[in-house]
């Protein structure tokens, strides 16, 4: 379980960190865009408002806080199925990705009108036109090490 609650403090810190950093940027030098490696990373200044890949973005004013007790209550639920289900590091590790990076982009949409995003990512002639952020990066591995790490403990292997 320790590593559940380490994951999620640094998946939390880290994706502040990154958007407190990246945003003093784009206001520091009034710019909407910085090519860090074009067209592989580019750093583009986003506001979400609504929820994956910007949809219901021009939805009423409440969503904000529906999506905020949304967030807090499927990491409870998360946390509730950790405790209760996982039985090696790797599983707690993962969930606690997703946990921290959850309360990352719920924690933006407290104190701004939405989620901070700034990450876009192209590649081989395709232009993408979304941006996101470290807190959506960590949610996606968590997801991805839940699917590879949930299950039966190895042999031999502890609860941590």
């Amino acid at each position: 379980m320790r590593s559940l609650w380490l994951a999620a403090l640094a998946a939390f810190l880290f994706d502040q960190w990154s958007k407190f950093h990246v945003f003093g940027l784009f206001s520091s030098e009034a710019l909407a865009q910085i090519d860090v490696a074009p067209p592989y990373l580019v750093f583009r200044k986003g506001m979400n408002t609504g929820v994956n890949f910007g949809l219901f973005a021009d939805s009423a004013a409440g969503q904000r806080w529906i999506l905020i007790v949304l967030s807090v209550a499927l990491c409870a639920m998360l946390l509730y199925w950790a405790k209760k289900n996982f039985h090696n590091w790797r599983s707690f590790a993962s969930a606690g990705l997703i946990i921290g990076g959850a309360l990352g982009n719920a924690f933006d949409r407290l104190l701004y009108p939405g989620v901070r995003d700034f990450l876009n990512m192209s590649c081989c002639g395709f232009q993408n036109p979304y941006v996101f952020n470290v807190a959506d990066v960590f949610i996606f591995l968590g997801a991805f090490g839940l699917i590879l790490f949930t299950g039966d403990s190895a042999e031999g292997e502890k609860p941590s």
